[in-house]
């Protein structure tokens, strides 16, 4: 693990729950916000039935 690993990989999971952005960087501490989009936009959206039991 790393430290860019988990940070990368919060943004990447909050995308995920539909967490909005700003709060997303505020938690990763990103500054960016064209760094913390690209992990963010780049995230696979999960839906349906599967994916909600997760």
């Amino acid at each position: 693990f790393s430290a860019h690993g988990l940070r990368s990989g919060y943004l990447t999971e909050a995308a995920n729950r539909g967490v909005p952005l700003p709060e997303a960087m505020e938690q990763s501490r990103h500054r960016s916000v064209q760094q913390a989009s690209d992990y963010y936009n780049n995230a696979t959206r999960r839906s349906g039935r599967a994916a909600r039991l997760l």
